[in-house]
């Protein structure tokens, strides 16, 4: 599946590119995962909307699921996860 990142300046949140509704990857375009604004991820097959801050959703098909969170730090401006993460 692989995995995608939201940055917003020195927080970075880190998910499974999988919607939690059918397992589908989440962008329709390649790295396009929010909303026009800015302000949310959205599933492109289904419309689901989710918090960037924490990966659940909040509108469509999977209300109160969440994306899978992988934990993620910035060091020296890049974003470093886990080899093991999303595996």
């Amino acid at each position: 599946m692989g995995l995608f990142a939201v940055r917003r300046g020195e927080q970075v949140w880190v998910y499974v590119n999988s919607c939690p509704h059918v397992g589908l990857p989440l962008e329709l375009q390649p790295h396009r995962f929010l909303d026009h604004k800015g302000e949310r991820i959205i599933c492109a097959a289904h419309g689901a909307k989710f918090l960037v801050e924490d990966g659940l959703c909040v509108g469509g098909p999977c209300m109160g699921d969440s994306l899978e969170a992988v934990a993620a730090r910035v060091e020296g401006g890049n974003i470093v996860v886990d080899a093991e993460a999303g595996v």
